[in-house]
């Protein structure tokens, strides 16, 4: 069962699904989860088959499209701003609060790639997610300053910096703004040393695999400075008290970030690694989805 739902985020208009568990009963109370979709993608996508499949384990998700993006309200469009996705996931355990078969004191928040993050930076201060867990984890503000885990030089991140000044004080002036793809837009721009996350990125928001007229692959340039200033991970040592769980694939070029957040947790923590799997890979095949959701559903079963 899914619904369509919104609810808001200060001004602006939150569209978001809702998934509810088969034999839903309104007068029964249920654990309930906030999926967090990763950047570029929109509530169609991921995010919202995984929310699919762990409401048929007895959770009740939802999911939505950030701030700016999809469906959603917010200018300017295509902004990716981690602290407003931050503020997003907030609302979206605000919104759930509110309906009458949600066990507040029963709530967790879970995310893929970007989503991940900022499903980790949320759980660090906001108290009401009791569990968070990720899919092919990837922090928006330390991937921004680098790739793939490797530091830019400082020189370099701040050349970028001063094009995004540049390009702030030219739209200022009326000049259009420009986007930068999250991953390549053709075939040809895709060779042998393309890291595997953009190639199979393609094939995911390119083709029909997952491609949704909503989710446009690409963000505002004018973003970067907000990432930049981001972080997702510098208070897990002090703050992430709650349980974690951080799903990765063993080919998974992103796996460094998981890697990342387990040694940084101080508290309850498992690091489960699927075989075989790649970033992408977990977003859609069930060889390897079939392995990670019985396990958000065991781990979510603390709630």
């Amino acid at each position: 069962m899914v619904e369509t739902v919104s609810f808001r985020n200060k001004e602006v208009e939150i569209a978001g699904h809702l998934h509810l568990p088969e034999n839903f009963n309104a007068e029964k109370k249920y654990p309930a989860l906030v999926g967090i979709h990763p950047a570029g993608g929109v509530k169609e996508q991921t995010i919202g088959h995984y929310a699919k499949r762990l409401a048929e384990h007895g959770f009740v998700a939802v999911v939505y499209d950030s701030s700016y993006q999809g469906a959603s309200g917010g200018e300017p469009r295509l902004l990716e701003d981690p602290t407003t996705r931050v503020e997003d996931a907030r609302c979206a355990a605000d919104f759930l609060t509110t309906l009458p078969f949600v066990d507040s004191d029963r709530m967790g928040v879970f995310g893929i790639c970007a989503g991940g993050g900022y499903a980790i930076s949320v759980a660090q201060t906001e108290r009401r997610f009791k569990a968070v867990a990720t899919v092919s984890a990837a922090p928006m503000g330390e991937g921004s300053r680098g790739f793939l885990g490797h530091l830019s030089p400082v020189a370099e991140q701040i050349g970028t910096l001063e094009m995004v000044a540049q390009q702030r004080t030219a739209e200022a002036g009326g000049a259009q703004p420009l986007y930068a793809p999250f991953v390549p837009e053709t075939l040809e721009e895709i060779n042998e040393s393309t890291p595997d996350l953009l190639r199979e990125g393609y094939d995911y928001y390119r083709t029909p695999r997952g491609q949704h007229p909503n989710s446009k692959g690409r963000f505002l340039l004018t973003s970067m400075d907000k990432m930049f200033a981001f972080s997702a991970f510098d208070q897990i040592p002090e703050l992430l008290t709650q349980p974690l769980l951080l799903i990765a694939g063993s080919k998974a070029d992103t796996k460094v970030f998981s890697d990342q957040a387990y040694e940084l947790s101080k508290g309850p923590k498992e690091l489960f690694v699927v075989d075989g799997a790649t970033h992408i890979a977990l977003y859609d095949v069930p060889e390897y989805v079939d392995q990670a959701i019985p396990k958000m559903a065991e781990f979510f079963a603390v709630l």
